[in-house]
Order: structure tokens, then C-alpha cells, then sequence
């Protein structure tokens, strides 16, 4: 392919291609949220929903700035991974459907200063109810769908920011890669498939059991 020069970024030197596959969609996103838009702070609180590739990578660069990380998902062998990673709380939204009000409680009824929002309309008014007064919730994924009641009084009351995030920019890409160098991050990769077996890495995605990124490689 021929690409302009400005349309390109280095690879991390400690990333092989697998890795860096996974940074410019989920990687840049989760930090154009936290770092870009968010001016992620130390000491302050994240809340990010589930652990698909935005998600993880979210808690990896929260924890690199000094920040405590909550983290939800359906499964208790992810949130023990994650635990892992350095997430400093885990829920369970099956057993505890009523997670925002866990996210209170771990927060001192102050709620989160950051929320990763994956789930869409579905989880949408739970992150409105968990977030603190002033503070930021990032809409990202969508999925739980996209119809679906939102009372916007919490936006309001609380005073909360409310963006929705698509991707970053180029510079943040670059910021992210040096952060990823400097810290050590690397990417959490659930599986990797070949490129004949593409098909059965878009129905490993579909059943939600992935952990991470997943990798479709052509070599």
C-alpha cells in the first residue's frame, strides 16, 4: 500500500506487529478518553465497563498515571485477571445488578471520577448514577444497543461531562506509544487466529468470552 507519511506512526519498539494491531482503534480510544479528553489526574477514580480490548487497555493506562481502577464484568475469572493487571476493584454485574450502587460504596458516596461507558443505552443511565458530582463519563461502545430511556437530570444536577469519543488523533497515538514504552505496557491478547480462520475469531467476538484484544494474523 502507499500511505502519506503524516498517516503513519512508529511501532513501539517493544511491541511486535500482533501488539501494535491492537493500538489504533481500542488502544487510542481508551486513551483520547482517559488522557486526551479526560486529563486523567493521579488519585482520581476510573470505572470502566467490562473487559473487551477498550476496556483493559483503559485500566492499563489508569493504573500507569496513578489512578484506582473499578472494573465490571459477567465473569469472576476476568475480574480475577484483571485483578491482576492492577485493578483495584472488581464487580460482577450479574450477581450485582445494581452496580452503581457498589461503585458508590467503594467510592465513599462520591462516585467515579471517570467512567469508560461501553455499554450503550442499556448501562448508560447506571454510569449517570455512579459518576461524581463534576465528574466525566466517556461514551464509547453501544453495546447493549442504541434504543433505550436516558434521564438526563444527572447531567445536569451533578454537573457532569458527557462526551462521546470516537477514536483520537494522530499526536495522541504518538503520546500513547511513548507512554506504552515507558512504562512497560504491553497489550493483553486473548487469542490469535489465522487469517483462513478469520471467521471463527469474529464468532469467538460474538460470544463475548474474549479477554483483551483478539488478533487476526496473516502470517
Amino acid at each position: 500500500m502507499i500511505a502519506r507519511a503524516d498517516a503513519l506512526v512508529h511501532l513501539p519498539a517493544t511491541l511486535d506487529f500482533a501488539a501494535g494491531a491492537t493500538l489504533p482503534c481500542a488502544g487510542v480510544t481508551a486513551w483520547n478518553a482517559l488522557v486526551g479528553q479526560g486529563q486523567m489526574l493521579a488519585g482520581q477514580t476510573v470505572l470502566t465497563l467490562g473487559t473487551g480490548g477498550v476496556s483493559i487497555f483503559a485500566l492499563q493506562f489508569a493504573k500507569a498515571h496513578g489512578a484506582r481502577v473499578i472494573i465490571t464484568s459477567s465473569s469472576d475469572e476476568k475480574l480475577a485477571r484483571a485483578r491482576e493487571l492492577g485493578a483495584d476493584e472488581g464487580i460482577n454485574y450479574k450477581t450485582t445488578p445494581d452496580w452503581e450502587r457498589r461503585v458508590f460504596e467503594l467510592t465513599q458516596k462520591t462516585g467515579a471520577d471517570q467512567i469508560i461507558e461501553l455499554g450503550g443505552a442499556g448501562t448508560l443511565q447506571k454510569s449517570l448514577d455512579a459518576v461524581r458530582y463534576g465528574g466525566r463519563i466517556s461514551l464509547i461502545g453501544v453495546l447493549t444497543g442504541f434504543e433505550g430511556l436516558v434521564n438526563p437530570w444527572p447531567v445536569i444536577a451533578r454537573s457532569v461531562t458527557l462526551q462521546g469519543i470516537y477514536v483520537g488523533s494522530r499526536v495522541q497515538f504518538e503520546q500513547m506509544n511513548r507512554a506504552i514504552v515507558q512504562n512497560g505496557i504491553q497489550p493483553v491478547l486473548d487469542r490469535t487466529f489465522a487469517f483462513e480462520d478469520a471467521p471463527a475469531a469474529f464468532e469467538h467476538m460474538a460470544a463475548g468470552a474474549h479477554f483483551g484484544k483478539i488478533v487476526v494474523s496473516g502470517s
